[in-house]
């Protein structure tokens, strides 16, 4: 069962054959009409890039990126140097084109990255995926890392275990707010990883991105 609340707190539900302790819920969405107008291009092919977490590289970004390729996206992982994130930007804006077809994102520290690229002044891309956000340090709740989220204009697309220590499901549900036009999908009793329900969370990613490529 998936469950959806918008901005007037409308609530709808359908029935799913994925078993329910390995689907997501959309816990929180907010999709302006202008929002839809200006990103949702009928007919747009895009193109993803997922940057990889503190810990890893882009080949620990493989099964991402085969799961999407397999799910009719182009799909490709970068490196990134690990630094503060701020930082690593410019690293970023080397390989990532900056289009209106380009996706970006990534697993915890480089979704961060890929979202301060996504909240630069004119920033083209055409969504922002970020995959087990590390909203706070773990036991530092106070010090959240989402002062860019306003500035960020294009769609974006959260994906988040509840029992996350870098990312206060409460904290992440309130925050997602201060995007404009973000959607939240979380995983009862996961952590900081999207490996146990990864075939779930890249449906939820595909499903996100078809919404883009088909409205009009």
């Amino acid at each position: 069962m998936r469950t959806a609340d918008g901005p007037a707190s409308r609530q709808r539900a359908r029935e799913s054959a994925t078993p329910a302790s390995v689907k997501g819920t959309i816990s929180d969405a907010f999709r302006t009409a202008a929002a839809r107008r200006t990103y949702a291009l009928p007919g747009m092919a895009l193109h993803i890039y997922l940057g990889h977490g503190a810990s890893g590289t882009a080949a620990s970004m493989t099964a991402h990126v085969a799961g999407l390729r397999g799910r009719g996206f182009a799909a490709d992982a970068i490196d990134l140097p690990v630094r503060k994130a701020e930082d690593a930007v410019r690293a970023f804006h080397a390989v990532v084109p900056r289009t209106a077809e380009t996706v970006v994102g990534g697993q915890s520290y480089g979704g961060r990255v890929a979202s301060l690229a996504a909240a630069e002044a004119g920033a083209p891309y055409a969504a922002l995926v970020l995959l087990s956000y590390p909203l706070h340090r773990p036991g530092h709740p106070g010090e959240l890392r989402t002062d860019h989220w306003p500035a960020i204009r294009c769609p974006v697309l959260l994906i988040s275990g509840e029992a996350d220590p870098f990312a206060g499901i409460e904290l992440l549900r309130e925050e997602v707010r201060r995007l404009a036009n973000g959607e939240l999908v979380t995983y009862p009793r996961l952590g900081h990883t999207l490996k146990p329900v990864l075939p779930d969370a890249l449906d939820q990613v595909a499903s996100f991105l078809r919404g883009l490529e088909n409205s009009s």
